[in-house]
């Protein structure tokens, strides 16, 4: 768990001094997290909806998930992090395998991480809370949360690759 939280922030760091307003920054951590989670967002959704509907079951190894599996994972995960930010149980959550229904499930968990990550106060950030990996401090949970779901995307990403489809590109 230590090396996560510490290839997270070699890779968060760098992207929190690009910002050349100091006054544009938010005001809190929890705002610099919220900052970069909708470029998160959208490249995972983007990669979801890059694989056609009949290669959502594709799996490019016996022991992997499926492609509607992955992605589904990332979701139920997210939901998992940010209610554990929330200090509550995440909501009930579908077991979707056809295409519109999982990249609705990954469009739905980052809408309801978005919705608690820009109103974490120093406080929470500061205190343990329950998360997939154990129990961690609110800032470590988001930064496992990030690189998680970068984890996940990038296997996805070697999906498409698989599949023939160029997947869309990093942007931030």
């Amino acid at each position: 768990m230590l090396s996560r939280a510490v290839v997270a922030l070699a890779v968060l760091l760098p992207l929190s001094l690009l910002t050349t307003n100091p006054a544009a920054a938010p005001a809190n951590a929890a705002g610099e997290y919220a900052k970069h989670f909708d470029a998160l967002r959208q490249l995972s959704i983007a990669v979801a909806e890059a694989m056609p509907p009949d290669q959502y079951a594709f799996r490019p190894h016996p022991e992997s998930m499926n492609f509607g599996q992955l992605m589904s994972h990332i979701a139920t995960t997210n939901y998992q992090f940010c209610a554990g930010l929330k200090d509550s149980d995440p909501p009930a959550l579908p077991s979707p395998t056809d295409k519109d229904a999982v990249v609705k499930f990954l469009s739905d968990s980052f809408d309801y991480c978005s919705a608690v990550i820009p109103n974490l106060t120093d406080e929470q950030l500061n205190q343990p809370h329950n998360s997939p990996d154990g129990r961690l401090l609110g800032r470590e949970i988001l930064l496992a949360m990030y690189v998680h779901v970068a984890h996940h995307r990038g296997q996805a990403e070697i999906y498409l690759r698989d599949k023939g489809i160029r997947p869309p590109s990093y942007r931030i």
